[in-house]
């Protein structure tokens, strides 16, 4: 490729068939300078062929570049010491915000983003007090204008939480499996919309039970499992007759997983998977939650379902059992404070793992930043590039739209 330049000292033959542009250069100016300053006007422009400048360095003839630059000082009273003698310094990758983007390790996408949204009968969008940003959602028009908003940033995941009438309660939760019950309705009405919109479901009775608990409670106070796990198998399959893509059992009944993929699959759902809430812990960063959905139990806790905090291994047995029973998905909750546990099933299971940042970590999150305490959206990011880092494949998250807005380079 022919190029525009002079080279000193090299004598030339100009003819009309390699030259163009016949207006001779004054001689001052046949140089590779530099300098800033203006030159006169040029009769002639010289294009030189790569052999020319090839030939004019190997004469000696270098051109000119900037000066090296020079090294920084230090500032006054620095020590002088020798260099330490050290093979390995990892700061060379973390110089400059190149070399940091280039090995970054680990990468947060709103495709990595399961939005959960409450949901209730009324029109009107209902504040939650416990959790800034987050409201009851009317199904028929505010759910809707959320998920248009979420997949306007690549948010295409969303798990729904009905917040369902006292007076469709009861202590074996039967609303949970009525076939025009919230739950379905509002499948039916987001698969119209957006026929290729993800929806999880939650697959518990807590919503549904008149005494707030997670299955039915015997006289005695005992969470009956098996009879439990009856109705949650008729949950399971009027969710996914109105559409649902994964149901996710968040009861932590024995045997749940099992018992669903049976009922699905007899039933003709063999496409719709199971987000197991493998290792849900017994936690106190739920409180927000309950308050959205006003699920609390009517009475005692819910320890002897839920795991205890204190258990790292008994994990691998809620693991093994879930992927021995066909789920499809492995999901920790809470988030946050279970990173180890993360860890444990990422480390254990080719299975797809999700986290759970719930309502506790939210809010603290939000309530720092409303304090001016932390700056909410790095704190928000980086929280959730953790919970990638420790081995999620998907966080459920309330920061869901806010966070891909900010990927997205929108303002908050």
């Amino acid at each position: 490729m022919a190029s525009s330049s002079t080279i000193p000292n090299l004598s030339l033959t100009l003819n009309c068939q390699t030259y163009i542009d016949f207006k001779p250069p004054l001689p001052n100016y046949l140089s590779f300078s530099y300098s800033k300053r203006r030159r006169p006007p040029c009769l002639f422009t010289v294009r030189a062929s790569d052999s020319d400048f090839e030939a004019a360095v190997v004469a000696g003839n270098v051109p000119e570049a900037p000066p090296v630059p020079p090294i920084p000082a230090a500032p006054a009273g620095t020590p002088v010491v020798p260099s330490l003698p050290i093979q390995r310094r990892p700061r060379r990758n973390r110089r400059s915000v190149v070399l940091r983007s280039a090995f970054q390790e680990t990468s947060l996408s709103p495709a990595n983003f399961v939005y959960p949204l409450f949901i209730h009968e009324g029109e009107e969008d209902t504040p939650i007090g416990a959790m800034p940003g987050c409201y009851r959602l009317g199904w028929r028009h505010g759910l809707v204008e959320e998920v248009a908003k979420a997949r306007d940033v690549g948010v295409n995941s969303v798990v729904l939480f009905p917040k369902i009438p006292d007076a469709l309660k009861s202590p074996t939760g039967d609303e949970a499996y009525n076939k025009n019950g919230l739950v379905p309705r509002t499948i039916r009405l987001l698969k119209d919309k957006y026929p290729d919109l993800i929806i999880y479901t939650d697959v518990a009775l807590d919503p549904y039970s008149s005494d707030g608990h997670d299955g039915i409670v015997r006289e005695d106070g005992v969470i009956m499992n098996d009879e439990t796990v009856h109705q949650l198998c008729k949950q399971a399959v009027a969710q996914a007759r109105a559409g649902a893509d994964v149901v996710s059992p968040s009861d932590m009944m024995d045997g749940r997983v099992g018992a669903m993929r049976l009922a699905l699959d007899a039933e003709g759902f063999q496409h719709v998977s199971i987000m197991s809430y493998t290792a849900k812990y017994a936690s106190s960063f739920y409180g927000p939650f309950r308050e959205a959905l006003d699920s609390n139990p009517r009475f005692g806790d819910k320890k002897t379902y839920q795991m205890n905090p204190a258990n790292y291994r008994e994990a691998m047995t809620e693991m093994r059992e879930d992927e021995s029973e066909g789920a499809d998905i492995l999901l920790v909750k809470p988030g946050l404070p279970y990173l180890d546990i993360i860890r444990l099933l990422r480390d254990n299971s080719p299975l797809p793992i999700a986290a759970y940042q719930v309502s506790g970590e939210y809010s603290m999150i939000k309530a720092g930043g409303a304090l001016k305490m932390i700056d909410e959206e790095k704190v928000m990011m980086e929280s959730l590039l953790c919970l990638r880092r420790a081995g999620a494949d998907i966080i459920l998250t309330y920061f869901a739209l806010q966070a891909a807005r900010c990927l997205c380079g929108e303002k908050r």
